[in-house]
């Protein structure tokens, strides 16, 4: 997948707003695989709509999101369950993970199902982000700072064309945000994937290509 275009989409919540001040709402935006975006955004504004929308869990907007000039509106669950595994990667707000699990086992259940990293590679991220002695320790028991690092590795061991970030560094100090953009960065290097990162304030640390305001 080479292109992501939003035409014209509108969240339903919004339809009945007149005179919309956003880059992203009722607009034309593409976005470009190999190139790196952040999306600002104040609360409340439909940042997280957004990424429900581009990653298919939600269909409540007008106007039409493509992928290589197919309507995302379109797609069955097959071809959705594709897109997921081979085309865009996801860190959410939330992140996702499971508690009970160790940061080293929500990492690896991932990458076991795609096969996509080394060991040497994943431990080697854990190093980077400084969370390497929390390996074997129970998500549910970490701060939510580190919770973030593991969801971003775990993101990381997905193939994709895209990498979609909803708030990735809200709970990280600006040393750990530089790690994360640098490995991003490499990413878009060695592999061309397109980087898409939201934010409310705290912005990941990056050379964006493009800055759009919600």
């Amino acid at each position: 997948m080479d292109k992501i275009e939003l035409n014209k989409i509108v969240p339903h919540v919004f339809s009945v707003k007149e005179n919309l001040d956003s880059e992203v709402w009722n607009n034309e935006i593409g976005l470009e695989k190999g190139r790196s975006y952040l999306i600002e955004a104040a609360s409340g504004t439909g940042k997280s709509s957004l990424c429900s929308f581009i990653y298919g869990y939600r269909k409540d907007y007008e106007g039409k999101i493509s992928f290589d000039d197919a309507d995302i509106k379109s797609f069955t669950n097959a071809g959705w369950t594709e897109i997921r595994q081979k085309h865009i990667g996801i860190m959410f707000q939330e992140l996702r993970l499971f508690p009970e699990l160790t940061a080293g086992e929500n990492v690896i259940i991932k990458n076991n199902l795609t096969g996509f990293r080394s060991m040497e590679q994943i431990k080697s991220w854990f190093s980077m982000l400084g969370i390497e002695g929390k390996w074997n320790e129970p998500v549910g028991k970490m701060s939510f700072g580190q919770q973030q690092r593991v969801a971003f590795i775990r993101m990381l061991c997905q193939p994709s064309d895209f990498l979609l970030m909803d708030e990735p560094v809200s709970h990280l100090d600006d040393a750990n945000g530089k790690v994360m953009g640098d490995i991003l960065a490499k990413e878009i290097k060695d592999r061309g994937v397109g980087v898409i990162v939201t934010s409310i304030g705290r912005r990941l640390n990056m050379d964006y290509d493009t800055e759009i305001k919600l």
